[in-house]
């Protein structure tokens, strides 16, 4: 699963040792995923290793078997609040290979407890070694004991659109990556493409995948259309032949914010090349 995982087509690859794997199994699983992190592959993916919970009795022996093979960062599940950013960098830096001191980096699953999510909205999460934060309904409903995070329709309900929001937010003002919550039906790939329209819409950086089948669909939809290729060239060309911070093009009225986009957009199609 984890060879098939590095040439889904992903930009990252979270090998798991949490949920995935059975408590009687978390010390055997450990081996198994620095032997994978130490293998060599051209143009491979990032490789992120989420590891246990900061408490819980597996989580430093997690952190102690796989930071010597050099991943490119740590998952952090069910975190309470940024300050576990601190405590799992001070763990990281006691395994750490002098070669990547201070590279690894972590995402954070932000809003699979209610203290976390809350602190979102309450406190920054901004820290060096924070690459993105992710959200998540699962563990969620559990916390607060939702007998669904979805209504009929496949829409999230007000708790966990709310977590969504957050997220998105929170990632912003961290000046890191906004990432959207996995989409569990893996079989229904036109509503994963609904959802990761939608993600993209509202400014999330990128999807989480559950199954390789879905990467190709989120790869797609994250990628900038032709028109807006186009678009994004104009209003950049614009600009330039301006030389002002407020222009009409095309009968409307565009100002920084427009330039930023469009920026943004062609920056986006040169990282998928």
């Amino acid at each position: 699963m984890m060879a098939k995982a590095d040439a889904s087509g992903a930009d990252v690859v979270i090998y798991d040792l949490e949920d995935a794997v059975h408590p009687d199994q978390k010390e055997a699983a450990r081996p198994l995923v620095a032997t994978a992190l130490a293998g060599t592959q051209p143009a491979r993916p990032l490789r992120y290793v989420r590891v246990n919970a900061l408490d819980t009795r597996w989580c430093e022996g997690d952190l102690q078997a796989v930071l010597p093979a050099a991943p490119d960062g740590i998952v952090l599940p069910k975190v309470s609040g940024p300050e576990d950013l601190d405590q799992l960098d001070t763990l990281i830096a006691r395994w750490e290979l002098p070669r990547k001191a201070a590279e690894t980096r972590i995402v954070a699953v932000c809003t699979e407890t209610p203290q976390a999510t809350l602190s979102l909205a309450a406190r920054s999460w901004r820290h060096p070694r924070l690459a993105g934060l992710l959200w998540g309904g699962e563990d969620l409903s559990a916390a607060i004991g939702a007998t669904a995070n979805r209504n009929a329709s496949g829409h999230y309900t007000a708790p966990f659109a709310l977590a969504r929001n957050l997220c998105l937010l929170a990632a912003h003002a961290a000046g890191v990556a906004a990432i959207d919550a996995v989409f569990t039906d893996f079989r229904d790939s036109d509503a994963l493409a609904r959802e990761t329209d939608a993600a993209r819409r509202d400014g999330f950086t990128a999807k989480a995948a559950i199954h390789p089948a879905q990467v190709g669909i989120i790869n797609a939809r994250f990628t900038p259309t032709e028109a807006e290729r186009l678009w994004a060239e104009r209003v950049v060309a614009a600009f330039e032949a301006a030389g002002s911070n407020v222009l009409e093009l095309d009968g409307k009225m565009l100002d920084a914010p427009h330039l930023t986009q469009a920026r943004r957009i062609l920056s986006a199609l040169l990282r998928a090349q």
